[in-house]
């Protein structure tokens, strides 16, 4: 017997709370378009693409109308370019990353990503191809997002490519400064990068994942700071992390119903679901506005950092019961472009880079959508990347930088990119020298946990 209060709750978490599916994404393997030839691996992706995806949006479409549930994206993510691209025999990677872009306009979907290169302990040929490759890719296209694995629990952090990552990302937004260096936002660099992640702009078809797979990316802090608003002002820790448990499972089971329907209306198999909880710039869609209804004046407060913590482990253990097949990233995002209430915690200085580091130990990703004074120097973007790629090594988690050098702007003013992105408030940085550190090079070695098998 269907309960009236369930089709009240539900409808308010989508009509009031911001309830949506984040992101259908198609991850689709193409290490069967591997040519001697640039131009025939440019035309194998292109069709092999449109053959997959053709139905990806339209299809996503009838069930959000179907079921009254916003899929706000919808994204395909494929093979490291690196691989696919280093069989040519004079690859273009520029070339190949217009093809994407191609293809991903062709098809409707809002992003393609898998312009990536997995180096933690050293690059191929083709991966530093790739990688110098990759501003003007960003530059030239429109959907494409690129990502690099420099390190991980198993093999360390490789710092050669941390450095080199820190002259990219400056290059990057450089060279779209016209469009408030927008080409930084679409690159990230990862510790401990996962194969099945559905989010931009890391996500790429794992080398073990299938030929292709349908991973949907679920989303609701409005819906969990609601809950949590409702609960009596005096109800202890265990009752609040219970009350997120609970919220969870019902925002996760949506995101397992809509994937299952598409995957089969496709007719490709279901992958994963990630449990994050993704915020928008929307007021009431902050994951900022749950610290504050934990009890915290402000993101920024003491014990933001144990909020958080909490937050992300009742957000895993709700949502992992309600799918058998969870993955990617899940739990909390603390981007500080895409949170309104981020945002606000930033530009009242309430935030600052240290803290945010803080809080990438227990969170689901890292620095993410920062932006930084245009002038800071590369050394010190590759000490931040370094800093950050520690935390994931160390702690065997996922963790991640995507900063944004704002090109002829400095601290407290704003880039402003609009849509899901948001704005970001420039952010200043330690100006303390990391130039002697960060220029030795080589390899960070793996913790002594790596040693486990």
């Amino acid at each position: 017997m269907i309960e009236t209060d369930n089709i009240l709750e539900t409808i308010n978490m989508i009509r009031l709370y911001n309830l949506d599916i984040r992101t259908v994404t198609l991850a689709l393997s193409l290490r069967d378009c591997i040519s001697k030839d640039c131009g025939e691996v440019c035309d194998s992706i292109y069709n092999k693409i449109k053959k997959y995806a053709k139905n990806l949006v339209s299809y996503a479409n009838e069930l959000a109308d179907e079921y009254s549930i916003p899929i706000i994206n919808k994204r395909i993510a494929v093979t490291p370019i690196s691989i696919i691209g280093e069989s040519c025999k004079n690859p273009d990677y520029v070339e190949i990353a217009k093809t994407l872009d191609a293809a991903a306009k062709e098809v409707g979907v809002n992003f393609i990503g898998g312009f990536s290169a997995l180096v933690e302990k050293g690059c191929t040929k083709g991966d530093d191809l790739l990688i110098e490759s990759i501003p003007q890719a960003l530059a030239q296209t429109q959907r494409l997002c690129s990502s690099v694995n420099v390190a991980s629990s198993k093999a360390g952090i490789n710092m050669d490519t941390v450095l080199k990552m820190s002259k990219i990302i400056k290059q990057s937004a450089q060279l779209t400064k016209d469009q408030d260096c927008i080409g930084a936002a679409k690159l990230v660099v990862f510790c401990n990068v996962p194969g099945d992640n559905p989010f931009m702009a890391g996500a790429f078809c794992g080398y073990a994942e299938p030929e292709c797979a349908l991973n949907v990316g679920v989303s609701g802090p409005g819906v969990v700071r609601a809950a949590i608003a409702d609960m009596d002002k005096n109800a202890d820790m265990s009752d609040l992390a219970n009350k997120i448990k609970q919220t969870a499972y019902k925002i996760t089971s949506t995101g397992e119903l809509i994937g299952r329907k598409l995957s089969k209306r496709l007719n490709i198999p279901f992958g994963v679901i990630d449990l994050s909880l993704a915020p928008t710039p929307a007021v009431g869609d902050s994951v900022a506005g749950i610290f504050q209804a934990m009890g915290l004046e402000h993101a920024g407060a003491c014990g933001t950092t144990a909020a958080l913590a909490m937050l992300n482990d009742a957000v895993k253990k709700g949502g992992i019961m309600a799918s058998s097949h969870v993955g990617g990233l899940s739990g909390a995002f603390i981007p500080v472009s895409e949170d309104a209430g981020m945002i606000e915690a930033a530009n009242k200085k309430y935030l600052n880079i240290n803290k945010l580091e803080a809080m990438t130990s227990v969170c689901s990703v890292g620095l993410d959508m920062i932006a930084i004074p245009g002038d800071t120097k590369e050394s010190t973007i590759a000490g931040l990347i370094a800093d950050e790629m520690a935390i994931g090594m160390i702690n065997k988690k996922t963790t991640a930088v995507r900063i944004i050098p704002a090109i002829g702007k400095k601290a407290g003013e704003m880039l402003t990119f609009g849509g899901l992105l948001g704005e970001a408030p420039i952010m200043s940085v330690n100006e303390l020298s990391s130039d002697n550190f960060v220029n030795r090079g080589g390899r960070i070695p793996a913790p002594i946990h790596s040693l486990n098998n």
